[in-house]
């Protein structure tokens, strides 16, 4: 299992996409959506591209769909992670689109943006659970008035706890929301426990793991790191109290030895194994992460949305989005397939892989008794978020990230302040460039 479920992609990579995406939007033919033809019976061939990271759970989609549709077919193309922004701009660029892309959400933007993804505002607003659709991802697929895809599956980060610790610990898990106070006061208590068990842990040399975990503690407050709208942002770093509370909070974990002298070199490989093993009070993670632990762990472990310094509640909306390129040949299959993968039976199983519904509406007590681990995401679905940007990778999961370097110097180095100072012009230098 790859535990860092945030892609790790090279500075090339999107720098590459950019350039081979700059201009092309003119040169295939746009997809009308609002047409009559669109909405009508589709036949043929859909090629759906997916990512590796979500490629098992495509798989059998895909499967049940080719079983269902006798003269409609999906033939599926897996792309590597690392690879899947650069190989869908050479394919955009050389007239050979997929119909349907399945991409990791947090990329959606940069070909949104590039104008090369089909309006599918219409037929997307008739759908009758599209009130119901996961805030984070569409804010993803929306821009300037219009919309461009739909969400496929949420990988979401919450904050688990193992209830037996914190009872030990006389913890009340209600705290864990009421803010940073809390969450120290708990990771105390359960530190005193002793023996091999910490408060807290941390995977603090992992870029990934951690944008995906400590960002939600910012957007609390209904703040970020980027202001300004989507191609012509710049940072929000020096000034934003929201981080600073945050850096001096994950500081604090660590110089109060709250968390494990291995956090500073943890790159991810094992993320979430001491939590399953039973020595962690609290952890943020994903579900997918903990989705592993044995069945009796899992009756210990419970969950709440990650908390700003002084309450509110986020979570990373990651995960899939769906979208059409222009120029697709098979648009209307496409999106018939996109419909197929947001129905309610196909939403309602996503658990068992180790992902979440984009669908609130899938939230019945049959699927609360089944995946009690699943629910909060979908009884509080407009906490969700994730940044529009045009430099998520480069921001946030390089190693050389100016969010990763910030991070580390804040926590483990000489301190918030000067962190970030130099993660201000780190961020403008970034944007300035991903925006030209």
């Amino acid at each position: 299992m790859t535990v860092d479920r945030r892609t790790f992609l090279a500075g090339s990579v999107i720098g590459a996409a950019s350039l081979a995406l700059a201009g092309c939007a003119g040169t295939l033919p746009r997809i009308d959506s609002s047409a009559a033809g669109f909405t009508k019976k589709a036949t043929g061939t859909i090629n759906v591209w997916c990512r590796s990271a979500t490629q098992a759970g495509l798989v059998a989609l895909v499967a049940d769909f080719n079983k269902s549709h006798g003269d409609l077919k999906v033939e599926l193309t897996p792309v590597p992670d690392g690879q899947y922004v650069t190989k869908l701009a050479t394919a955009i660029r050389g007239g050979e689109p997929p119909d349907v892309v399945d991409m990791d959400d947090i990329n959606s933007s940069l070909f949104i943006f590039r104008d090369v993804f089909a309006d599918l505002t219409s037929v997307v607003e008739a759908l009758p659970y599209y009130d119901k659709l996961s805030t984070g991802h569409m804010g993803l697929l929306k821009h300037d008035g219009k919309i461009f895809g739909v969400p496929y599956l949420a990988d979401n980060s919450m904050l688990f706890y193992n209830s037996e610790l914190l009872q030990k610990a006389d913890v009340d898990p209600a705290s864990l929301s009421t803010g940073f106070d809390g969450l120290l006061a708990a990771a105390k208590s359960v530190q005193k426990l002793g023996g091999d068990v910490f408060g807290w842990t941390l995977s603090g040399n992992a870029a990934g793991i951690l944008g995906f975990t400590v960002q939600p503690h910012i957007w609390a407050t209904g703040s970020d790191m980027q202001k300004g709208p989507i191609g012509k942002q710049q940072g929000n770093i020096v000034g934003n109290d929201a981080l600073e509370q945050t850096l001096s909070f994950y500081r604090q974990l660590w110089t109060d030895k709250l968390v494990s002298r291995n956090a500073y070199s943890d790159a991810g490989q094992t993320w979430g194994a001491d939590f399953r093993a039973g020595t962690v009070g609290l952890m943020p993670v994903s579900y997918g992460a903990i989705a592993a632990s044995t069945p009796e762990m899992m009756k210990k472990i419970g969950a709440v949305l990650l908390p700003g310094p002084t309450g509110g509640a986020a979570f990373f909306d990651g995960g899939d989005n769906m979208c059409i390129p222009n120029g697709a040949k098979n648009a209307p299959g496409g999106w018939e397939f996109m419909k197929y993968a947001t129905a309610t039976k196909t939403q309602s199983n996503l658990p068992a892989g180790g992902y979440f519904p984009i669908r609130s509406d899938v939230l019945t007590p049959e699927y609360e008794a089944k995946y009690p681990l699943s629910v909060l995401p979908l009884k509080n679905i407009d906490k969700g978020y994730a940044p529009q940007t045009l430099a998520y990778n480069l921001l946030y999961n390089q190693p050389s990230s100016p969010f990763f370097s910030m991070f580390r110097e804040a926590v483990f180095g000489s301190g918030v302040t000067q962190a970030m100072k130099t993660g201000q012009i780190a961020w403008d230098r970034i944007l300035d460039q991903a925006q030209a």
